[in-house]
């Protein structure tokens, strides 16, 4: 017979979508966080970072827009002057 699974609370769940190397340290290497002030340094890095990737998301976006945008312009100046001739 398999060997029964560890079962995982839903603390550990979230710890593990937030930071899975944090997770694994704790859960399967034993660690226990030393300094909280770099842990809560740590979370407003996480934080500032994942404001800047919907930020850069956000800019990518508007930038496809911009640039077909552009193109229908391109080729609505390019058909009147054609036709205008």
């Amino acid at each position: 017979m398999p060997p029964r699974a560890k079962r995982l609370s839903a603390s550990q769940v979230g710890q593990y979508a937030f930071c899975a190397r944090a997770w694994w340290l704790g859960s399967v290497e034993g660690r226990k966080p030393v300094d909280f002030g770099a842990i809560e340094g740590g979370v407003r890095v996480h934080e500032r970072h994942g404001w800047r990737v919907t930020l850069a998301r956000a800019v990518h976006r508007l930038a496809l827009w911009m640039l077909v945008g552009a193109g229908a312009a391109l080729l609505i100046w390019g058909a009147t002057a054609l036709l205008s001739r």
